[in-house]
């Protein structure tokens, strides 16, 4: 029998939660095959287990992890323990770490590379939004693996901005890989899977319920050298991931917001306990480039803040008398949307605030973002102090 579906089983036996010293367990039986051959004395005799978890040691047969094990094979996923090579080494430096992770893709990717967590709200403000899509990009163009949780929002935006320089990306997921939670990401995490990989310790067949997100948050902080907060209020799951980062001994940042919007309160009250503030890809890998030589290259950095990496703006803007606008000359691109030549052709020959651009062209919010993001990647319009929008 693999020896995989005997870590399955122990999985399965002990159930996933954060209380569980799965450090103490390897150390003591050296894998899940011994441990189910130690049985039921040496198994109290370890002094690791409550009476409850012996219990269910002793109920829980093989047969289920057999099917979970058949599935995975199936379905060309990956069951990826801690005796395997394959298994992140950074993930060992948890009591709590996981006794299976379910892989989509390819976890070779984090090798060689400095993680940061990039996470926040699900609800993001579209200037957060957009500055967690570029910070991204500027972190996976400097040589970074962006990990975060596949949620909507500002893990989405995360994740696009990795993949759009052509980088990889990590995905932790709170369910199942056969879970379609949430529908509108079925897309996104496909990407992922061809480009990095999807990760989970919860089970096929376990549905993206409430109670799983803090579970997985510790492993999405623990692969990362450090978590970036982009956005997030008091009570933010994002928070939750902070605090793990901060007891796993590992860096944490965040992005500054608005005083007066309670959206920011958690990732501001972050900073005012001593995470850094981040305006730039510089301000996280910096941390690191003198470390470690070999996988961030000060240069590197540098190349990217002079391609135009978006830098928060955080002063008071001064009210300045908006001259009448004249209209702007200019050839239609080829290859755009409709939706983004409607954006492109509302473009008048001065800054313009998004507002300003959503009333002209009727769109709604997010069909507005989509069509921004399009002319960014064309390099067609760049973002000003006071969140003005230009053409180049």
């Amino acid at each position: 029998m693999n020896d995989k579906i005997y870590w399955i089983w122990l999985q399965q036996a002990l159930g996933i939660n954060t209380s569980i010293r799965t450090d103490e367990i390897v150390s003591y039986f050296g894998s899940a095959r011994a441990l189910y051959f130690a049985g039921e004395t040496e198994w109290r005799l370890s002094g690791i287990f409550t009476a409850r978890q012996i219990a269910k040691l002793g109920n829980q047969d093989l047969t289920k992890s057999e099917n979970i094990f058949k599935t995975c094979v199936k379905n060309n996923w990956q069951v990826v323990t801690p005796v395997d090579g394959d298994y992140p080494s950074m993930l060992f430096k948890l009591p709590n770490f996981p006794l299976v992770l379910y892989v989509n893709g390819d976890l070779d990717c984090l090798k060689n590379k400095i993680t940061i967590a990039v996470v926040g709200t699900r609800k993001p403000t579209l200037n957060s939004a957009h500055i967690a899509r570029r910070l991204s990009a500027s972190l996976t163009r400097s040589g970074a693996l962006v990990v975060s949780g596949g949620a909507l929002g500002i893990d989405s935006e995360s994740h696009i901005g990795a993949l759009e320089t052509g980088g990889k990306t990590v995905a932790v997921l709170g369910c199942g890989l056969d879970c379609t939670y949430p529908v509108a990401n079925i897309a996104l995490r496909k990407q992922i899977s061809e480009n990095g990989a999807l990760v989970t310790e919860f089970p096929p067949g376990t549905a993206g319920v409430a109670p799983n997100f803090p579970i997985r948050n510790r492993i999405i902080s623990g692969l990362s050298y450090g978590t970036l907060v982009i956005e997030a209020g008091e009570k933010s799951g994002s928070l939750i991931t902070a605090n793990h980062a901060l007891e796993q001994g590992r860096d944490v940042f965040a992005v500054p917001g608005d005083i007066l919007f309670s959206g920011f309160n958690g990732a501001n009250k972050l900073i005012r306990d001593g995470a850094k503030p981040v305006f730039s890809a510089l301000d996280v890998l910096g941390e690191y480039a003198m470390v470690y030589p070999d996988l961030i290259r000060a240069e590197d950095i540098e190349t990217v803040l002079r391609m135009g990496e978006y830098k928060a703006d955080t002063t008071p803007q001064k009210t300045v008398p908006k001259e009448e606008p004249k209209p702007l000359e200019k050839s239609e691109p080829e290859g755009l949307s409709e939706n983004a030549r409607k954006v492109y052709r509302a473009f008048e020959n001065c800054e313009m605030q998004m507002e300003e651009l959503i009333m002209k062209t009727g769109l709604g919010v997010s069909a507005f973002a989509c069509a921004m993001t399009e002319l960014e990647l064309f390099d067609l319009v760049e973002l000003q102090a006071g969140k003005n929008y230009k053409l180049k």
